[in-house]
């Protein structure tokens, strides 16, 4: 066998062991301060990048389902990926996009699953047959983030227009767009009683849904946020900034709190665990970091991707946290005791 044939056959075991890298290792506890020492990673989902070679497509975005069996991705190859939690498998793949899918995002009771692209435009697609329901058109730019309201009725969708635009979900009628900002809007979230909606750009944005109409907001700076998520009760804003820092805002005061450093990029994404006391961040840096959201002490940095992280997800039980890269794969981390 010559060394041409050799190296393809051991570049084909190598494409075949990471592909199938999954632990089969269950999570034993809910990641929280008290465990974030034990958290390690469980499984790792596509081939990544070998030789200096991409073999997956970046992720740019995960979400879970409600009930958490199935975690959706969008990815740099046009398509949103719907993986089965427990097996690692593909269960399906959405095509319609005409370029990178930046953004996905289930509706509270799972029956839509909703994806913004470079190509400015929303999909909805049907979550369980994985047809597409209607495509939302307006934007000028990339759409590069969505938020689904908590009654499940409104969509916000945040463009490199520097608008951020509210549809009504089971029509598709668009009901406000939202101006103000000179950049980017990087990130939208509602508000977990959903009558406000942020937006992360420069400035940052706080709204009034029923309206539209802007409230108070925090001073951003010079250096527009990049990510943002609200805790679970709505009392604090967490925002990752271009700077490296995450910042916790409290919304009924307007004031900042302590600031979380650590990160050395760009932090593209933060999420709250389900019980609000753990605070989770990607970073173009190829870290996660978890934190004690009460203190804003650093607990664990989580190592492995060789890419940007640029989307973290936890699990609607708070057993699960998954991060999305550049490096073409997704991670699912857990604490093991």
């Amino acid at each position: 066998m010559n060394t041409f044939k050799l190296l393809a056959v051991a570049l084909s075991i190598i494409l075949l062991v990471v592909a199938c890298n999954l632990d089969n290792t269950k999570p034993d506890v809910l990641i929280s301060p008290e465990n974030a020492g034990s958290v390690a990673q469980l499984a790792r989902w596509g081939k990544g990048v070998i030789f200096g070679i991409a073999f997956s497509p970046e992720v740019n975005s995960v979400a879970f389902s409600p009930d958490g069996h199935t975690l959706a991705s969008g990815t740099n190859d046009k398509t949103v990926k719907l993986w089965d939690v427990n097996r690692g498998q593909i269960l399906r793949t959405l095509k319609g996009h005409n370029w990178n899918v930046s953004s996905v995002v289930y509706s509270p009771d799972g029956s839509i699953l909703a994806s913004g692209s470079w190509e400015y435009t929303v999909k909805l697609w049907d979550a369980s047959s994985g047809g597409l329901l209607r495509t939302l058109e307006g934007h000028t730019n990339t759409v590069m983030s969505l938020s689904i309201s908590p009654d499940g009725r409104t969509l916000a969708s945040g463009s490199g227009d520097g608008t951020v635009k509210l549809w009504d979900v089971p029509s598709g009628q668009l009901l406000h767009t939202l101006e103000g900002h000179i950049g980017w809007v990087n990130s939208v979230a509602f508000s977990p009683d959903g009558r406000t909606l942020a937006s992360a750009s420069t400035p940052m944005g706080l709204w009034e849904v029923s309206s539209g109409r802007p409230l108070h907001s925090p001073e951003g700076g010079t250096v527009g946020a990049s990510s943002m998520a609200f805790s679970p009760d709505g009392r604090i804003l967490a925002l990752g900034w271009e700077d490296g820092s995450v910042k916790l805002w409290e919304v009924f005061s307007g004031q900042f709190l302590h600031p979380l450093a650590g990160h050395a990029g760009i932090v593209s994404s933060v999420a709250f665990s389900p019980d609000g006391r753990t605070l989770a961040s990607g970073s173009w840096d190829k870290t996660v970091k978890l934190w004690d959201a009460s203190d804003g002490q650093l607990l664990q940095t989580l190592e492995g991707h060789t890419g940007g992280v640029y989307s973290v997800a936890f699990s609607p039980d708070g057993y699960i946290l998954a991060s999305g890269s550049g490096d073409g794969t997704i991670r699912l981390w857990g604490s093991i005791k």
